[in-house]
């Protein structure tokens, strides 16, 4: 994409104004949204020092052979993650966005790798969880019945139901080693987005990080939020610099 260069706003000490993000009534959005935006509500993030990962092994509780090898260690762990987002409610982030797909109906779509349901809460509607959802479970030998809403915080392993195939549930979630869900819409949705604006993502999970340069490559601007830029930093337009809860309120003027 010619032309493009990487403008740097912050909402850091230097006060620098926030440019805002102009919005045509022909343009189609694209967001995506990751644990940043959700740890503005207090849910920590996956890779922080103190975060999810704080006392268990990856191994031991988000991989399909933990699942064989220890289902009530994994349900244990995902349960506790239940009532964490029970208590979590969406911030001004979550709410900008929902008040902007109101704005832009039918040109609008939102791809989260968040697994809570913070942005369903606030208002959003045409989204997609890409790594599941912490509300639902659905069949632990993949049987093809649908995913099921299933918001129960389990105490033990013979409390968590079975499909009707007779095989224990399991949280509906995509482990590591996994592919992420509903790809082949993403794809198309990026495909012909005009605008993709990320938030609070790493750059550093795959495939999400590589979003940014397909919509570069279809000709997309692009924009990414976040408290510190991320490792893919190069492939946006404009990096703003800043809490999303900040920063997104007021960011987006339609022409």
């Amino acid at each position: 994409m010619t032309g493009c260069r990487l403008t740097r706003t912050t909402t850091h000490e230097s006060r620098l104004t926030i440019m805002n993000v102009s919005v045509s009534p022909t343009d189609r959005i694209f967001i995506l949204t990751g644990a940043g935006i959700s740890a503005e509500s207090g849910l920590p993030t996956f890779r922080a020092s103190d975060g999810l990962w704080a006392g268990y092994n990856v191994e031991e509780i988000c991989t399909p052979e933990a699942l064989d090898r220890n289902p009530a260690l994994v349900w244990e762990f995902y349960s506790k993650r239940r009532a964490d987002c029970d208590k979590a409610e969406p911030n001004p982030a979550h709410i900008a966005l929902a008040e902007l797909e109101a704005k832009t109906p039918g040109r609008f779509f939102l791809c989260t790798q968040n697994v809570d349901d913070l942005h369903e809460r606030a208002g959003s509607h045409n989204l997609v969880h890409m790594h599941g959802e912490l509300a639902k479970s659905r069949c632990g030998d993949e049987c093809g019945e649908p995913p099921v809403e299933d918001h129960h915080v389990y105490a033990s392993l013979s409390e968590v139901g079975r499909c009707n195939c007779g095989a224990r549930m399991r949280p509906h979630i995509v482990f590591f080693g996994e592919i992420p869900l509903e790809m082949d819409r993403i794809q198309r949705e990026i495909s012909r987005c005009t605008l993709m604006v990320v938030i609070g993502t790493s750059g550093n999970v795959y495939p999400a990080a590589n979003f940014v340069h397909w919509a570069r490559q279809a000709g997309a601007r692009t924009v990414y939020i976040g408290p510190e830029p991320p490792l893919n930093a190069h492939a946006f337009t404009q990096v703003v610099e800043g809490k999303a809860g900040e920063v997104l309120p007021g960011l987006f003027e339609a022409q």
